[in-house]
């Protein structure tokens, strides 16, 4: 099989809830999404997408992704995609670093490989682990109230891990995390996600104020001294996110007992096989991990889904479905949250289907 063709489509993901907003005064209304399709001289088309979240989260913005895939895709006709290892390892000679432009790609050469071979991308990646997994909600930053509002009416949908984005003013969130606490019921998770927000010294004064609450601390600080300072300082379990963009990352993590969990980003870390890889050093290494991306639509959630239900139970912290957040559906056959829970198709490759209507006319076709 060889590339004889590559794609590039773009879409605006609107938020049923308006915003979403985070650490640093950030928000998003409306994401955009970059959807990639590989076409083949077998007749099969791949499908991949990618979508950061704004400019101002990781070193990734969605006109960038676009721009680098248009400067890949010339080097990728006549490649077999098939060949995984092959064609990373061509991605990365042609252009150092910028892993969030290589995900979409990978991507859909997974969903080439499933499709090639009659087999769902789950199976490829170790097989469906149970029947579906569990999913975790983000809670967008608001007033404590709002936000434990918020998560008694996730619950009611089924969710029982609860995300909070605090990264905020240290005694504001302290009353979040404490407010959110009140609501929880025997089995429910919380998590108090910084996003970098807390400087060393608030990120203390916080992890000290919550001692006493079954909370998790999220990616406290900036930098992974940081973090590793206030993870030295507390009693609570720990995740590091955004400055695990590696395996190199993930190693220096374990050496220095950094964490408990890791976000594992598809597309922070160059897409799909480089996700596998760090996901199984992770179960070797006996560390937990919550699966999913930067955000995204259909596909991405799709590919959340296949190697998020292929991850021994033990080890999948969570999950999650961001296709539920936005108010546009782009393809059949992605998966569809229920109770709180998810499960990866069990079609070839990725199982979905674009609608073309919906995504309308490529903004650069080779």
């Amino acid at each position: 099989m060889k590339i004889t063709g590559l794609r590039i489509f773009q879409l605006d993901l609107p938020l049923h809830e308006g915003t979403y907003k985070w650490s640093g005064g950030n928000s998003v209304s409306v994401f955009d999404s970059t959807v990639v399709a590989i076409d083949t001289d077998d007749g099969l088309t791949g499908w991949g997408e990618i979508c950061p979240l704004g400019a101002a989260y990781l070193p990734a913005y969605a006109r960038g992704a676009r721009a680098g895939i248009q400067e890949l895709a010339p080097q990728l006709i006549g490649s077999n995609p098939l060949a995984l290892g092959q064609i990373n390892e061509q991605m990365d000679m042609a252009m150092r670093g910028h892993p969030y432009v290589k995900s979409a790609i990978d991507m859909a050469c997974w969903d080439l490989l499933g499709k090639a071979s009659g087999l769902p991308v789950a199976t490829l990646m170790g097989g469906h682990v149970g029947s579906d997994f569990a999913l975790y909600r983000a809670i967008s930053q608001e007033s404590p109230a709002k936000m434990a509002k918020k998560i008694e009416g996730y619950r009611r949908q089924g969710y029982r891990k609860f995300q909070l984005k605090v990264g905020g003013d240290p005694d504001t969130d302290i009353a979040r995390i404490r407010a959110a606490a009140d609501v929880l019921k025997r089995g429910d998770v919380l998590i108090a996600d910084a996003n970098t927000g807390w400087t060393q010294h608030a990120a203390l004064r916080v992890a000290d104020a919550v001692r006493d609450i079954d909370v998790y601390i999220e990616q406290p600080c900036t930098s992974y001294a940081q973090c590793l300072t206030v993870r030295r300082h507390t009693n609570r379990p720990f995740i590091l996110d955004e400055v695990v963009d590696g395996i190199d990352m993930v190693l220096q993590g374990v050496a220095d007992h950094a964490m408990d969990v890791v976000n594992l980003k598809i597309s922070k870390v160059g897409g799909l096989t480089k996700a596998r890889q760090i996901r199984d050093l992770c179960v070797s290494l006996g560390i937990a991990m919550t699966i999913e991306d930067t955000w995204g639509g259909d596909i991405v959630t799709a590919a959340i889904a296949h190697l998020a239900h292929s991850t021994p139970e033990r080890f999948l912290f969570s999950a999650t479905d961001f296709n539920s957040y936005v108010t546009v559906s782009f393809a059949d056959g992605a998966p569809i949250r229920k109770g709180g829970r998810l499960s990866a198709s069990s079609r070839p490759g990725l199982g979905v289907e674009p609608k073309m209507r919906t995504l309308g006319a490529p903004v650069f076709s080779l």
